[in-house]
């Protein structure tokens, strides 16, 4: 290519140079005297070379021939840094392909096939999103490439704990061995991360891209977050970060409303599999997200033309509930699982820390067995010669030939306003509400007697035993009791989760506001939480009697 001679007779000025480079040669030449020696010139040139190696330095970071790409079904292609990478490449994480995100759903939903993997890698890289985001239009933040990773980080190993078909593991298998126990997945996500990490000598790694030990505390206080929605700055529980940065733990899992990218992930991956829409949008939430200090503490709050995307949010995750995750065949299939894992318990033992051998409800003590603990445990307890494992492997193979508890009906409590006053309901604890629940004239009381609607002259003519039974055959009358209570809410219990959310009217984005449901609209629910009691018949000679 020539090179053109401008007008003024600059000899430096090429038709290929950059933008910036022309505007610099554009200033020299309304400079008097400008020629290949001014010293103006040799200033401007210095001042573009020192932005040159400075965004050098911060593309240093991220080396592009180091990144991996990953064609996700419902994010697309992504990205990911390569200490993600080095976290992924370890048989700690890739356990995470044998575990259903669904549990006992795929028995059900033929399309609940994905895994925890994918789900990890997808709450990744939202988190990354969101958190550039915020780093993007709020530079006051100062949002540090360190801590960008940190969350992404978290993102991908806040699932590393999950036991074998994911919740039911840590919400029915432990409760039933451990009476009492309160240990979570979360919990356990935090030992295997520390366990990948000295497993797979990978802290060099953490190091090389400027992360300390505080750094992973904060990664691990992230997956675990051990802040409660009503926490203040003078009972700040996190040593990862100080208060001021408290904004940060609100990204991968939000202990004061619920609004998180683990969430978004999970609404739009299972939605896409169950083949159940979707309406909640996360990047309209990204656009419009913005850090504002709310009594001294700075919080993500949005747009305040957004919450009634939230409240459509929050009822995408109760119709989840209620249509995928509590199916009542879902349930009943979880509990065949839970009780064939109880029944194997005692004798299937794991090789965990030095040779020693560990049942499965201890291996969440021992991160070498409980690597070893996936979905594949069902192949393995089916396909073992142990006399000892014959009752589970007779519950496994039901549910393989479809001969499952059954179901009997379900019913819904009387009407709180027949017991309560209004408004009562929200002062109960969560407990007090078990107990109400259980009482009699609210869900029927043990004992009572269910007579099939084959004969409607002997059904009792009162409302706590409104139940529908499955089919129409003759079932003889006899004595049940409630197997199961199953709750829906939006994420809070009682309590509307939008009433921890703050919001920003266009007119003065640093002002924190409240919306009352009411200005919202009169449509939506009056109740966020119900519960309903379920009934299931596990005797083999009510199978055969019916």
């Amino acid at each position: 290519m020539k090179r053109q001679r401008n007008t003024l007779g600059c000899n430096d000025c090429d038709a290929s140079e950059t933008p910036s480079t022309n505007k610099i040669r554009q200033k020299e030449r309304n400079t008097p005297g400008c020629d290949d020696c001014d010293e103006s010139k040799t200033a401007s040139t210095k001042k573009m070379k020192q932005e040159d190696d400075e965004s050098s330095e911060k593309l240093s970071f991220i080396n592009i021939n180091f990144l991996r790409f990953f064609n996700d079904p419902i994010h697309g292609h992504i990205e990911l840094h390569p200490l993600l990478v080095s976290i992924i490449d370890t048989r700690q994480f890739q356990r995470l392909r044998h575990i259903k995100t669904l549990g006992g759903g795929y028995y059900v939903f033929p399309g609940a096939s994905h895994n925890r993997f994918e789900h990890s890698l997808g709450v990744s890289y939202l988190a990354g999103e969101f958190v550039e985001s915020l780093q993007r239009r709020q530079e006051e933040l100062a949002i540090t490439n360190e801590e960008v990773l940190c969350i992404k980080i978290a993102g991908l190993c806040h699932d590393l704990g999950h036991g074998p078909f994911s919740h039911l593991f840590d919400g029915q298998f432990i409760p039933l061995i451990n009476e009492g126990s309160t240990w979570k997945h979360e919990q356990a996500s935090v030992d295997m991360l520390q366990y990948l990490i000295d497993d797979n000598n990978l802290w060099p790694q953490f190091e090389k891209n400027k992360l300390t030990e505080t750094d992973l505390t904060f990664i691990k206080e992230l997956i675990d977050n051990p802040l409660t929605e009503d926490f203040s700055s003078d009972n700040w529980p996190c040593q990862g970060r100080p208060i001021e940065r408290s904004f940060l733990y609100e990204i991968v899992a939000n202990k004061r409303n619920g609004v998180d990218v683990d969430k978004w992930d999970y609404f739009a991956r299972d939605c896409h599999c169950l083949g159940i829409p979707n309406n909640f949008d996360w990047r309209r939430f990204v656009k419009f997200a913005r850090v504002i200090k709310v009594d001294g503490i700075y919080q993500i709050c949005c747009r305040d033309k957004v919450v009634i995307d939230l409240y459509e949010m929050f009822h995408t995750r109760s119709t989840l509930h209620r249509k995928a995750y509590k199916h009542k065949t879902v349930t009943i299939v979880e509990k065949m699982i839970t009780d064939a894992l109880e029944a194997a318990n005692e004798h299937f033992l794991i090789n965990g820390k030095d040779g020693h051998l560990v049942k499965m409800s201890g291996a969440i003590e021992d991160m070498v067995a409980y690597t070893q603990l996936t979905d594949s445990i069902i192949q393995q307890i089916m396909m073992s010669s142990d006399p000892h494992l014959q009752k589970a492997q007779q519950l496994l193979r039901q549910i393989e030939e479809r001969n499952l508890y059954k179901y009997i009906g379900e019913t819904q409590p009387i009407t709180v306003e027949m017991t309560l006053d209004e408004g009562d309901l929200y002062q109960l604890s969560a407990k007090e509400l078990e107990e109400l629940f259980t009482e009699e004239g609210v869900f029927p009381p043990r004992g009572t007697p269910f007579v099939s609607p084959a004969k409607p002259e002997s059904v009792p003519q009162n409302q706590s035993n409104n139940l529908e039974p499955v089919n129409n055959k003759v079932i003889k009358e006899l004595t049940f009791e409630i197997q199961e209570v199953v709750s829906f809410d939006y994420g809070m219990n009682v309590d509307n989760p939008i009433d921890n959310m703050y919001f920003y009217a266009k007119q003065d984005p640093n002002k924190p506001l409240k919306i009352r449901k009411e200005q919202v609209s009169q449509m939506l629910p009056q109740t966020f939480h119900e519960k309903i009691g379920r009934l299931s018949q596990h005797n083999d000679q009510f199978l055969r009697d019916i």
